[in-house]
């Protein structure tokens, strides 16, 4: 796996072909890093689950009053085919492409919106620390155009809370690209990583020498 095709999850931040661009991972701006650069600058850390309830973390606020929820807002964001937009923002019709399986869905309520890091490993490797409103900032970054995906409900679920020494995206071209996402998603929260988490993710940067992290750290 040395060179990847174009990531089929739509972005404007994606490309893996054989001329090195920005890999999705967070907004434009910052330093461009190989996948394997970007793996060494995330502390080291040691994990610890103590205290984690799921609630700790806000999910799907409507932080700019525009009726749509951050759920939403992602949903609109990645459809390949726009959906119509109701009241309250009531999604119909509209495609969608999960990149984790490269399966084409057109309903919006067969879909989860994934965080990437998902928030218990966010609260082992340091969300534990923040205040609620910076979980909550967390639980619905619309500023970083990967922290967030639609994916399948079955491969959200297959997912569930592992990090990549458990779990990787079934299809064997979204892996670069989510070990792009995974990567830069912790160096924008400041996030750690234990030594069986970041010894998966050298491994899987062997196979993505074309891959490219940009990020910007998070307010």
């Amino acid at each position: 796996m040395t060179e990847t095709k174009a990531d089929s999850k739509p972005s404007s931040h994606a490309s893996q072909s054989g001329k090195a661009s920005a890999a999705p991972g967070a907004p434009a701006g910052g330093s461009d890093l190989s996948l394997a650069e970007a793996i060494a600058k995330i502390p080291a850390g040691t994990e610890d689950r103590t205290g984690y309830e799921r609630d700790s973390f806000r999910l799907w606020v409507d932080a700019d009053k525009d009726g749509c929820d951050t759920r939403k807002e992602v949903l609109i964001a990645e459809a390949v085919k726009a959906p119509e937009q109701g009241a309250r923002c009531a999604l119909t019709g509209g495609e969608w492409l999960s990149y984790y399986d490269e399966v084409t869905v057109n309903a919006a309520t067969k879909l989860d919106i994934d965080h990437v890091v998902p928030l218990a490993e966010a609260w082992d490797s340091g969300a534990s620390k923040w205040d609620a409103d910076r979980r909550e900032k967390y639980a619905n970054d619309l500023d970083a155009d990967r922290s967030l995906v639609a994916v399948t409900a079955k491969t959200n679920r297959s997912k569930a809370d592992r990090d990549p020494a458990e779990w990787l995206p079934p299809a064997a071209s979204a892996q670069c690209t989510y070990g792009a996402d995974w990567v830069g998603t912790k160096l924008r929260w400041k996030l750690t990583a234990d030594n069986k988490e970041r010894a998966a993710l050298e491994k899987l940067a062997k196979g993505c020498s074309n891959t490219v992290v940009k990020y910007e750290v998070a307010p």
